[in-house]
């Protein structure tokens, strides 16, 4: 626990509330304390780290400027919202982070009520902010809306969305671009805050609108006073596509100004209708080792700040994202056609390395999943082999993408889906827990869950084989160890494969269940098939098991709403096999944060919760016995 004395300006804010009656010349000072405050906490349990020292000083001054809660602030993702947090009444449990019944790692609704849109995906808060805006008005009540975006964010379409209609629309919202992709050269910071104070200032707004109103009852005068204002703008400004969005751009601001950003905000807070404001920061800003490097600082473990060496603890067995960027590296030596997609997640997939051997190959499109599925499509069509690197989470937001323009068509789409199952720390925006359920029901689509790491690099061959889409879905982190073989071989397409013979009891497991499977089996003297397919299902072995067995119990780590176990039962019902079926997945209720650990009891996917349900549930002398006579 962080001793608070040595924070004596950052002790004293509770609440904004309480922020508010600081004086502003302290403002400084205690950014400085929210600084390193967070530095040693986070250095303490690992979490989202760079994004948060970078918005140090613009989080004080939001919640120093505006009213909130009764104004709303939305920010986008979440990774910078740490100091928000702290100054909400959060700061104690700070440490708590991302733990099982700690503080979530985004903002979240049911945590407090300055945390106004529950966030985990990118790009939303524009629209969230739009939405909040639209409904004060609706309702007459006085409040401002104000929507924190990252360059990086600002990347997907939906923000694009968002703006245009924003623009279009006479509400008072302010955009916040969180830019902090660029560092801002003195001469030019110094030059950009003098026009953005003169552009959010009073005179000029005055001058703005009353122009305005006089020159809209001269249509031709008011068109050409409004292109040149914009070209002015332009000329010194990145603004311009922003204003002809129907936005009033201003800045760039150095976002690292607490004084000039608490100035600027309280002019742009009373300017009438949408604002788009460009702050300038810099990712890691006051820890020299995430300002050289904020990518590795983006969520580092456990580190010492006095040196900056990152905890990595005891040396593990290959991740299954490392296995799958050896994969890609080695198949694309042996196959020109074949390229790589990924929708900003380069180092999370395990690209790193395929990059640097294959640039020309290597695809980043930015947070545009949607982009990065028609994309391969496209290079389908055109005679390439594609694959797209995506998380489960990630990959629901290019589902109409995925059926219309791959599925459809029928094309030789490659999917390797990372994080499928229970992801932890991220909670429950990020858990992988519908792929399974959504990939299922589309036509001509295969899709293969592999029980390790052997298996997993043999399925990424397989879809590479394949004429038509597939899918890999693979857990995060470590598999139970097991050596991938070379040369690589695909497997027969739809085929199972009996893991333990047994009586009486069989688990039909998928994928990342096959190894718990395998350890209750033994408790039970159960059969175990690894099913390695989850669409085509290995129709044959279900039969075949069927005939032999007294019950069976399907194992998944997906919904059980439509998933792999709902394909069995609909194998038995077309075949007219009568026999009890327990289908274990995860449940219909949301998984929040903690380790993944915490999450498989959290779902009753740890050992002893499926032996005590499997126990509860078998029809009395099924198990261990041996099979009905006639069956």
């Amino acid at each position: 626990m962080i001793d608070l004395n040595q924070f004596p300006l950052l002790k004293a804010v509770e609440s904004p509330a309480a922020l508010r009656r600081t004086p502003e010349d302290e403002l400084p000072a205690l950014a400085a304390e929210l600084r390193e405050f967070l530095i040693q906490t986070v250095s303490t349990m690992g979490g989202h780290f760079a994004a948060g020292l970078g918005t140090v000083e613009l989080t004080l001054a939001l919640h120093y400027v505006l009213d909130t809660p009764h104004d709303k602030l939305v920010w986008d993702v979440g990774h910078q919202a740490y100091p928000h947090k702290v100054l909400t009444g959060r700061r104690e449990h700070l440490h708590t982070i991302k733990k099982h019944h700690g503080l979530a790692p985004f903002p979240k609704r049911a945590e407090s009520e300055y945390d106004t849109f529950g966030v985990g995906h990118s790009s939303t808060s524009i629209s969230a902010a739009l939405g909040y805006a639209l409904a004060a008005r609706a309702q007459g009540i006085s409040q401002r809306s104000v929507a924190v975006i990252g360059d990086g964010a600002l990347t997907a379409g939906m923000a694009y969305e968002a703006l245009n209609h924003a623009g279009s629309l006479d509400v008072d919202m302010l955009v916040i671009l969180n830019d902090n992709d660029m560092s801002i050269s003195e001469n030019v910071g110094a030059m950009s805050n003098y026009l953005a104070r003169i552009l959010s200032g009073k005179l000029y707004s005055h001058l703005r609108e009353g122009s305005k109103k006089v020159l809209e009852l001269m249509p031709a005068a008011w068109e050409l006073a409004r292109r040149s204002e914009a070209h002015m703008k332009g000329m010194v400004l990145p603004g311009t596509l922003f204003e002809e969005m129907g936005l009033n751009y201003l800045g760039p601001v150095d976002g690292h100004d607490l004084p000039n950003l608490v100035k600027t905000l309280r002019n742009v807070r009373d300017l009438r209708g949408p604002q788009f404001l460009h702050v300038v920061t810099r990712k890691g800003k006051g820890y020299e080792p995430a300002e050289s490097d904020p990518i590795t600082w983006h969520g580092p473990g456990p580190f010492d700040p006095a040196t900056g060496r990152i905890n990595k603890g005891k040396p593990k067995s290959p991740t299954y994202s490392q296995i799958f960027g050896q994969f890609l590296c080695d198949i694309a030596e042996q196959d020109p056609r074949v390229m790589g997609i990924t929708p900003a997640m380069r180092e999370g997939s395990g690209m790193v390395e395929f990059e640097r051997r294959y640039p020309d190959r290597y695809f980043d499109v930015a947070i545009a999943e949607q982009h990065a599925v028609t994309l391969a499509a496209g290079m389908a069509c055109g005679g390439l082999r594609p694959v797209v690197a995506i998380y489960s989470t990630f990959l629901q937001r290019g589902y109409d993408q995925l059926i219309h323009d791959v599925a459809i068509q029928n094309l030789p789409v490659l999917f390797a889906i990372d994080r499928a199952g229970l992801v932890g720390g991220d909670g429950a925006t990020h858990q992988g827990a519908y792929d399974l359920s959504y990939l299922r029901c589309l036509p001509n689509m295969v899709v293969m869950a592999p029980a390790d790491e052997d298996e997993c690099r043999q399925m990424l061959y397989t879809g590479l084989t394949l004429d038509g889409p597939s899918a890999v879905r693979y857990p995060r982190g470590s598999g139970p160890g097991v050596t991938p073989e070379i040369p690589m071989q695909a497997l027969p397409v739809g085929e199972a494969q009996l893991r333990r013979q047994g009586k009486g009891l069989c688990i039909l497991a998928f994928g990342s269940m096959v190894p718990a499977a395998e350890r209750i089996a033994a408790e039970l003297d159960a059969s175990v098939v690894n099913m390695r397919f989850v669409k085509p299902l290995d129709e044959a072995m279900i039969v075949s098991m069927a005939e032999t067995h007294e019950a069976f119990v399907t194992l998944e780590e997906n919904v059980v709403a439509g998933g792999a176990g709902s394909g069995v039962n609909e194998v038995l019902a077309a075949r007219g096999v009568l026999l009890p079926v327990l289908n274990i997945g995860l449940p219909d209720r949301v998984i929040e944060h903690g380790s993944q650990g915490d999450n498989r009891a959290d779902a009753g996917l740890d050992d002893a919760s499926l032996l005590a349900r499997v126990r509860e549930w078998l029809p009395t002398g099924h198990a261990g016995q041996s099979a009905r006579p006639g069956l």
